[in-house]
């Protein structure tokens, strides 16, 4: 099982762009969450079996902690 996070952007023209930062150039978007997250998905699916199919190693953010943190700048 591989863990991946997702980033997910809201576009200014509308939808969401996600993207995958264990995964380099996985980027896909949805017209809403939902599809996004389900696009996402599918372009994950679909980057693994090419790294797979080539041999290489799968990375993802199993040991990777993220944390987000909201600062008052003057």
């Amino acid at each position: 099982m591989y863990t991946f996070k997702i980033h997910l952007n809201k576009e200014e023209e509308g939808g969401y762009m996600a993207t995958v930062p264990a995964l380099p150039g996985c980027i896909t978007q949805g017209d809403n969450i939902d599809e996004a997250l389900e696009m996402v998905k599918e372009a994950i699916e679909l980057y693994v079996e090419e790294l797979k199919e080539r041999g290489e190693r799968i990375p993802d953010d199993s040991n990777t902690l993220e944390y987000s943190l909201n600062l008052e700048l003057a």
